[in-house]
């Protein structure tokens, strides 16, 4: 079926009709958009604001179904807020948009995380409240479920479709495929994760966290994806501060291999966005990503050529610079999910996007 798009009016007007007594009096469209979502932001008579998400198709209406199982069970569980749906309203080509209250804050940039601060300790200790949640309120919400060696094999299985596509660097290939397999440094115990965690999708205030959003990728898998996005772009004294902060609020140490997973899958990202970009038939965002790997791939080659014998790249090396500082954070703006399901557009990143506009 094509794609249905819908203007901020026309949102607005969903958002009425699925939230009693919302009357919206000023509606304008997210700054940064994605290609199955239309996103805006409402602000009510009563000075609320609301952002409300609408599919662009059937196929990606299941993210939103996802999210309205998991997030009531989830807000008690957090000590920061999730944007738990306060309405929904039926679509006519199927499907539901959803209506959320405006969470407060700011994205956070990963790269400006500093050593020692109480925000880079806070993310640790946010991530790791997450990973305590116990997986039975997971797996209630019907999330998908994987074993360690499971999830080992499904991101061997996203190299080989990378691989396939021809715009992968055979120098990557093979560093990937050496991480993965190495067997003993999978032998993680799968934890509910967020599953997409970018810097957009993490809002702060006043030097603390205060939201996380987008939780369409939400799973019980390998920890390590939920602080890929800090190991690739954050200095390597900031990364100390958040896994430091991380371990100290986790019931049991995390295993040893972490931070490597961690590194690697910051790396992988790239390869998981060039798979959306074909399967969405995109170009442009297959371009980028072909882009993008091949500034990694050079990186990688100058650390051989010095004799480098780490796996992955770590924070720190230009690798940051060649992943355009997170490739989490390119996924959602320029094409979103990397499982062949874009990410919707970042309702926060204009805090001011929403103009005095009746709708009709």
């Amino acid at each position: 079926m094509a794609r249905v798009s819908r203007s901020a009016l026309a949102l607005a007007a969903l958002a009425s009709a699925a939230v009693p007594g919302l009357d919206p009096v000023s509606v304008g469209p997210a700054d940064v958009t994605g290609t199955d979502f239309d996103v805006a932001v409402v602000q009510d008579a009563e000075g609320r604001r609301w952002v409300v998400r609408a599919p662009r198709r059937p196929a990606v209406a299941a993210v939103v179904d996802a999210e309205a199982r998991l997030l009531p069970r989830l807000q008690p569980l957090l000590p920061v807020a999730v944007p738990v749906p306060a309405g929904h309203c039926r679509l006519p080509e199927g499907g539901r948009c959803v209506v959320t209250a405006y969470l407060p804050g700011s994205p956070v940039d990963p790269a400006s995380l500093e050593a020692g601060s109480s925000l880079a300790a806070e993310v640790g200790r946010v991530v790791a409240a997450l990973h305590e949640i116990d997986p039975d309120v997971f797996e209630e919400a019907g999330v998908p479920v994987y074993g360690a060696d499971e999830y080992r094999l499904r991101r061997l299985a996203d190299v080989d479709r990378a691989a396939a596509t021809g715009h992968v660097p055979a120098v990557l290939l093979a560093r990937w495929e050496r991480a993965l397999e190495q067997v003993s440094h999978w032998r993680f115990v799968p934890t509910p994760v967020h599953g997409d965690l970018a810097g957009a999708h993490v809002l702060a205030l006043e030097g603390r966290v205060t939201g996380v959003l987008d939780w369409g990728e939400a799973r019980v898998a390998d920890p390590a994806d939920d602080l890929a996005w800090v190991a690739a772009s954050a200095t390597p004294d900031a990364v100390d501060t958040v896994i430091e902060a991380y371990s100290m609020a986790r019931g049991n140490r995390p295993d040893p291999h972490l931070l490597d997973r961690a590194r690697l899958a910051g790396e992988l990202a790239l390869a998981r966005w060039l798979l959306g970009g074909v399967a969405a038939e995109d170009a442009q965002v297959v371009d980028a990503a072909t882009r993008a790997l091949e500034r990694l791939a050079e990186v990688v080659r100058a650390e051989e050529a010095r004799g480098g014998g780490s796996v992955v790249a770590g924070p720190g090396h230009d690798a940051d610079q060649a992943m355009d500082r997170g490739p989490g954070q390119q996924a959602v703006h320029e094409d979103g999910d990397v499982d062949a399901t874009d990410s919707d557009a970042d309702p926060h990143a204009d805090r001011n996007a929403a103009s005095d506009v009746a709708p009709g």
